[in-house]
């Protein structure tokens, strides 16, 4: 007897042998169960080589419990003491199953199946799964037999006897056996569906891919035909009977439990088509309709059970049509669809845990396996097989996958299919999340032989396989396409031009030629340079193919490397900083506009670092207007001066635009940003207050250069007009008014002569040809237009506005905001409109009729001719004029006396206008809807063509860039558009109502 206070030697040793409850162990070890055994070292050691020896110690009770009698336990007991393979399978199972464990407490003499132990029994196929079937007449008999021809799988997996890919194929085997034996069954069940009809099952996904979990869904297809002289639909009534039949006795829970879902949803039309189909139908269905996925489902297409030369007819006539998959039209925008990681659906609690979906996972390895085979496998039958594991070692053995990332990749994925499978073993349920019991987990670390922290290390391997899934997911595609260019040390296979020429074309490279050009130029030599890039061309090429036209990702990328290569800090940047190279990507391949401005400056690449020196947050007007006003000050001459201005101009354009793309696309790590209406307030702010910054810097240096210090007058520029607004695009002419001063002593001819002066060189030094971006003046907003003078003193503009001043004038100088020059000159230009733009009592019924009488001749006279009226941003149906005029109709009637309308800002005012309940919450936010989308579209049509305009693109590449600004897929611009017409038709609904009375 131990003594109280100290623990019992037999407690200790249950701790070194790895027992987590020793106590409890003690007890179940002193039970009578276990008395002839309990003595023997051999027994405690094994049960300490297991992965959880508390579990399978119990499991080796209740089993010795179950049997008949005392013999048939002393048998059990014996035969386990004195056969270490028994020993070591049924141990091995009883400590990685409780689901197995119970499965042998109700059926005792199912250990037996573990005892042989011959050459045949350690390498099962589908005909000795079969006879460890045959007896099964019913759906109940069938599970027992299932789990007991499952426990000599598991019993060989646990112990190491087979690798993961001959378990997951032995359970593929089995799967086949049971479908066979379902389907026989079902045979016998109703002998005359049988009579009258062929039916083959084929089986899809991991089943067919001869690459089974232990508990999965077993995908398959059913073709069927009628026998001689049949009719054809009582033939195929009959096989769909019997189909369903099969999958009821393979699905149904019974007393057993169930064997797994037989889900045929792979079948044409899904679960919407007909279950069971005609050879030919399914050919009809697959030459007219099928999509890109469903070829790629076929890749694994293998017939197992019933008419087995049917099945093979099967699949000899649809494996054509699967590799010339990669020439149909739609091919390229499937497979950037495919690529990107479909995570949305993963709760976020579960992401991190997601063995299968989440980025670095086993949906990475398979698809970027199948997406090789279906570019390549047209071309090379080595590469035609269903299995994962092989089709991997094919695309290495031909060069199509680098050696190294073939190796390292089969490493990980066996890694994780072999973690996948032990923690579906445990329970035998379907499941890909790693639990997140410490018990769980140690039991699951120790059956993959992490045995000195077992939590700990299983944590690492599986952290550290993930990311070398997620690293070569993308460097799969396109570092064999910088071995084929780079022509360094020799390789024993390279992809041929051909290879590399249809690999390009099927991650949407409209010029392979050029882009191998562009690659060898990059990647080629034993430079520094050249090793460099070829470490980043991998990751690069797989962003830029994310984007609308990776050619031109590319060939930006190419460029901007020629004029930074030889700077020592330009590679180091997209080495070291994680964010630089992708961010880089993105704006390379998202249109025309931001790479232009990158050329014209390559170093303002160092924007898009995280490092110093970098930053994409725009910066505020004061800080613009102090950098401007020095660079003025330091400059000789008005033209080297805003030569200056409008440098600081052009990269604070592009650091805007790279924002804007970057926070719209998202990135690796940061999704894109789900606010559209903050990206267009970002935008429109800062190109507004760029734009002020750069005329306060022109109109400073325009000053000094012509009168010193000090101006002959007063002089300030007011911004209208969407500048006015803080509305600007990146398009957008600046709309100003200029209004003057004379100062005192000073004649008003002399005073009006130096403003007159000051802006018409204003206008010339911001147009001058440069290399930046030209920035238009518009002052057709002033008084008498373009027929009025473009300058006015104070007084001026008061005798105007007093005397002639015309409703649509009261509506423009809504918008009136000071920009540059005189702050109190503006100030006071300002408090002479406010009566004018926000009247007392309200705009007069006759003011409302001009007004609108006004918009209805705008839409009828200035919409081009030709355009379409449901997609013209500017002047369609519910777009940017029809939500401001609305808008600003609000304003003129109820700004004198609601202060929340007197802002210059149409979505601020809009707010305005629902918190003082002039609209409802409802008719604000459709107003507010269509105006951002507009918004964003005309910014979106600028980033990709380079030049302003109003309407969608026409051509495609162009148009799809657009979508994917505005976060549509590759092959859904129907649907932006679609979506675009039905949020302007609500808001035009909307405009008809408050703006017309309608």
């Amino acid at each position: 007897m131990t003594a109280p206070g100290r623990r019992s030697s037999t407690f200790t040793r249950l701790l070194r042998h790895g027992f987590t409850d020793p106590s409890a162990a003690e007890r179940l070890l002193e039970g009578p169960e276990l008395a002839p055994v309990r003595s023997d070292p051999v027994l405690l050691d094994a049960l300490g080589a297991t992965a959880d020896p508390d579990l399978a110690l119990l499991g080796l009770v209740r089993l010795v419990e179950a049997q008949d009698g005392h013999p048939a336990q002393r048998e059990l007991l014996d035969t386990l003491i004195a056969a270490k393979p028994l020993r070591d399978r049924l141990l091995g199972v009883l400590g990685a199953s409780a689901a197995l464990a119970d499965h042998l407490a109700r059926h005792p003499h199912d250990w037996q199946a573990l005892v042989t132990y011959e050459a045949q029994d350690l390498h099962p196929g589908v005909q000795e799964f079969e006879r460890g079937l045959a007896d099964a007449t019913d759906p109940v008999s069938l599970r027992v037999a299932y789990r007991r021809c499952m426990l000599s799988i598991a019993a060989r997996d646990v112990c190491g006897t087979t690798d993961l890919a001959q378990t997951a194929a032995e359970l593929a085997d089995l799967a086949t056996a049971t479908l066979r034996a379902a389907l026989a069954i079902a045979r016998a069940a109703a002998p005359d569906n049988a009579a009258l009809c062929r039916l083959a099952v084929i089986a899809m996904g991991k089943c067919g891919g001869h690459e089974l979990n232990y508990v999965s869904d077993v995908d398959v297809i059913f073709v069927g035909e009628g026998t001689e002289g049949a009719d054809e639909q009582k033939a195929v009534q009959a096989a769909t009977r019997l189909a369903s039949h099969m999958m009821r006795i393979c699905s149904e829970t019974t007393v057993e439990g169930s064997i797994w879902p037989v889900d045929a949803n792979l079948r044409p039309e899904g679960r919407n088509g007909p279950l069971v189909r005609t050879l030919s139908s399914h050919l009809a269905y697959y030459q007219r309709w099928a999509k890109t996925w469903e070829f790629q489902a076929l890749l694994k297409a293998r017939p197992v059970a019933g008419d087995l030369e049917l099945g093979e007819k099967y699949v000899a006539t649809l494996s054509p049509l699967v590799w010339q998959a990669a020439e149909r039209e739609n091919f390229v925008a499937d497979v950037q669809k495919m690529r990107r990681r479909v995570v949305e659906n993963i709760p976020v609690a579960e992401i991190e845990r997601e063995l299968k979906l989440a980025p670095g996972g086993l949906r990475d390895v398979e698809f970027a396996v199948q997406l090789l085979q279906l570019v390549h496998g047209r071309a090379d039958t080595s590469l035609r097989s269903g299995t994962t594991l092989d089709a991997l070692k094919a695309l290495a053995a031909g060069g199509y996958v680098g050696r190294a990332d073939a190796v390292q990749l089969d490493d990980a994925y066996r890694f994780l299919r072999t973690m996948e499978h032990r923690i579906q073993l445990f329970r035998l349920r379907r499941t890909h999340l790693v639990p997140e019991d410490e018990a769980d987990l140690r039991r699951i670390g120790r059956s993959l032989g992490l045995r000195a922290d077992p939590v700990k290390e299983l944590n690492r391997e599986w952290k550290r396989h993930a990311a070398m899934v997620r690293r070569l997911h993308e460097k799969l595609f396109y570092r064999p396409l910088l071995d084929a260019v780079a022509q360094l040390a020799p390789v024993e296979a390279r992809l041929s031009p051909d290879a590399a020429r249809e690999r390009l074309i099927a991650l949407g490279y409209a010029d392979p030629a050029a882009a191998l050009r562009h690659l060898e130029a990059l990647a080629s030599g034993v430079s520094r340079k050249a090793a460099i890039q070829r470490t980043l061309l991998p990751v690069l090429l797989g962003w830029f193919a994310d984007s609308a036209d990776p050619d031109a990702g590319l060939l930006n990328f190419r460029k901007v490397s020629d004029a930074l290569g030889k700077t020592p800090w330009y590679l180091r940047l997209l080495r070291d900083e994680g964010a630089a190279a992708e961010n880089l990507a993105r704006v390379l391949s998202a249109g025309r506009l931001a790479p232009d401005l990158l050329m014209r400056a390559p170093e303002a690449v160092a924007l898009l670092g995280d490092g110093e020196g970098g930053g994409l947050e725009p910066r505020d007007r004061a800080h613009l207007e102090q950098e401007i006003l020095a660079a003025v000050r330091r400059a000789d001459g008005g033209e080297q001066a805003v030569t200056a201005a409008r440098g600081v101009r052009r990269r604070e354009l592009f650091r805007t635009a790279a924002t804007d793309i970057i926070a719209s696309y998202g990135t690796e790590e940061t999704p894109a940003v789900a606010d559209q209406g903050a990206l267009v307030d970002l935008v429109g702010g800062a190109v507004s207050d760029l734009t002020a910054a750069t005329l306060a810097g022109t109109l400073r240096a325009v000053v000094r250069d012509g009168w010193g210090d000090t101006l002959p007058t007063r002089f300030s520029v007011i911004g209208m007009g969407r500048f006015g607004g803080h509305e600007l695009g990146y398009g957008s002419d600046a709309d100003v008014l200029f209004v003057h001063e004379p100062r005192e002593g000073v004649a008003e001819q002399e005073a009006s002569r130096a403003a007159n002066a000051v802006v018409s060189e204003m206008r010339r030094l911001l147009q001058l040809p440069s290399a930046d971006p030209p920035l238009l003046i518009d002052a057709d907003l002033r008084p008498e237009g373009k027929s009025g003078p473009l300058v006015r003193s104070l007084n001026s503009y008061e005798a105007y506005y007093r005397r002639w001043s015309l409703v649509w004038e009261s509506q423009a100088l809504l918008r009136a905001e000071v920009v540059a020059g005189d702050a109190d000159l503006g100030s006071r230009f300002i408090e002479l409109v406010d009566p004018l733009r926000y009247p007392a009592e309200g705009l007069g019924e006759e003011a409302v009729r001009e007004i609108r009488r006004l918009k209805a001749r705008m839409e009828t006279e200035r919409l081009p001719r030709g355009a379409d009226p449901t997609l013209h941003t500017k002047l369609g149906r519910g777009g940017l004029s029809d939500v401001e005029w609305t808008v600003q109709l609000i304003q003129l009637q109820h700004g004198w006396v609601e202060p929340g309308l007197r802002t210059t800002r149409t979505r601020e005012a809009l707010a305005a206008a629902c918190a003082a309940d002039l609209l409802s919450a409802e008719y604000a936010a459709t107003l507010d809807e269509a105006w951002v989308l507009a918004t964003r579209v005309r910014n979106a049509v600028m980033l990709v063509r380079g030049r302003a305009g109003d309407t969608f693109p026409s051509d495609g590449r162009e148009l799809a860039a657009v979508g994917r600004y505005l976060g549509y897929d590759p092959g859904h611009v129907g649907d932006m558009l679609d979506d675009y017409r039905r949020t302007t038709r609500r808001a035009r609904a909307v405009v008809d109502e408050l703006f017309y009375g309608a």
